[in-house]
């Protein structure tokens, strides 16, 4: 038996705690440099902006509605995250989280404290509107691929009240409701199989839920026969209380002004890369090939247009910031051409393997201050904060860093800037 609860429209819902203006207000959250919405309310919604729909091109709806345009302010939703996470391993052993604001819960063998996992349901989102300010709602089934349409269904149907539990529910019930959802709301169903799907009479998850997992696997493969199954009611996939390590990092940004020199652009990469090797040393890895690349806007036809990449192997695999930042500005050397007016560079980590297997050099021995150092750095930055300690390549004015001109304080994980009280 799994829960899944998912915090409603979480960027939007996380400014609206801090500024109780906001509720009931059409509200957008923007991408970097302000460019795209990530995280729209439900009053936007209404309004047909879709996710990812740029800012520009809603000036006049957000004129005649009075729409509010936010920045990203990750900070404060990385810190309210793990708030709500925290509330939910009170109540649960077993919680593997899933993204930012999505968390799934197993709920086997707990019966005995929770009778009724519905009242399960409504403890958890009362507690988490009461200590957090932010609104959940929590689906329940035997299955995550149901799990996930049991919380659809508890946002998208008020007769639920937030909570969803299919194994309370009678499969006449359920047929209605599953017969009434698109097939591709069922995860993992992207818009490639989507159509695939519909051109076999496949339009609805009722419709995928009956078909035969068989046969779907000899066109569509394994993952879709355990989709099947998991619609069945057949648990397919386990919790992940762990977060297995991941097999490529990636660091990149847009700029916030076009970037023409290659030493901003060396800076950017180097801040980069440091990112993506804190990423590395915090998942015990090591890399051993580096990828760096170059971009323009490719939305500005009145700008020559230039895109460009390189791959680096390492002769040791390593996680040493200097040594990953060394290979990035030597890729970038090569990729570099003056002349352009670029607006996004970024770096890859790839080949990653645990440190601890890693396969050393014959005739040389790694130095062992190496490590001292990065767990020096590593410490230091997570005591005083990020940036505490940096590479000198990375450069100090960043006039090249995204733009959030429309960004809230951080009001968890910042004494200067705390929420006052008039």
């Amino acid at each position: 038996m799994f829960a899944l609860v998912d915090v409603n429209n979480f960027y939007v819902s996380c400014e609206r705690v801090f500024d109780p203006k906001l509720v009931g207000r059409p509200v957008v959250v923007l991408s970097n440099n302000d460019g795209c919405a990530v995280a729209r309310s439900n009053e936007v919604k209404a309004l047909g902006v879709k996710m990812g729909a740029p800012w520009f091109q809603m000036a006049d709806l957000a004129k005649k509605h009075g729409i509010v345009a936010l920045s990203s302010n990750y900070t404060l939703y990385g810190d309210m995250s793990d708030r709500v996470m925290q509330i939910l391993k009170s109540y649960v052993p077993n919680v593997e989280v899933y993204s930012i604001d999505e968390s799934f819960l197993q709920l086997d063998g707990l019966t005995s404290v929770y009778p009724c996992f519905t009242d399960l349901g409504q403890q958890i989102r009362g507690r988490v509107l009461q200590w957090t300010g932010l609104p959940v709602c929590v689906g329940m089934a035997p299955s995550k691929t149901l799990a996930k349409l049991a919380n659809h269904l508890a946002k998208k149907n008020p007769e639920f009240d937030g909570v969803c539990d299919l194994t309370a529910m009678s499969l006449a019930d359920i047929d209605r409701y599953f017969s009434k959802l698109d097939v591709a709301e069922v995860w993992g169903i992207g818009r490639r199989l989507c159509v695939q799907l519909i051109d076999l009479g496949i339009e609805t998850v009722q419709d995928l839920r009956n078909a035969d997992p068989k046969r779907l696997r000899e066109r569509f493969g394994v993952v879709m026969e355990r989709t099947v199954n998991e619609l069945q009611g057949v648990s397919c996939l386990a919790l992940e209380e762990v977060t297995p390590p991941r097999k490529q990092i990636v660091s990149s940004r847009s700029f916030g002004q076009m970037v023409t020199t290659f030493n901003e652009l060396r800076e950017s990469v180097s801040t980069y890369m440091t990112s993506a090797a804190e990423k590395l040393r915090g998942q015990d890895s090591v890399c051993n090939l580096v990828h760096v690349f170059v971009e323009t806007n490719r939305f500005r036809e009145d700008h020559k247009q230039y895109n460009a990449s390189m791959t680096v192997p390492l002769t040791e695999a390593t996680n040493d910031t200097r040594r990953l930042i060394a290979a990035a500005t030597f890729g970038l050397k090569q990729i570099y051409r003056p002349g352009f007016q670029y607006k996004k560079a970024g770096v890859i980590l790839m080949e990653l393997q645990p440190a601890a297997v890693r396969q050393q050099l014959l005739f040389k021995e790694e130095d062992p201050r190496s490590a001292k150092l990065m767990q020096t750095l590593d410490a230091l930055n997570g005591q005083f904060g990020r940036n505490t300690l940096f590479m000198g390549s990375s450069g100090i004015q960043h006039r090249w860093s995204a733009k959030f001109e429309s960004k809230t304080p951080r009001y968890t994980t910042d004494w200067s800037e705390l929420p006052t009280v008039n």
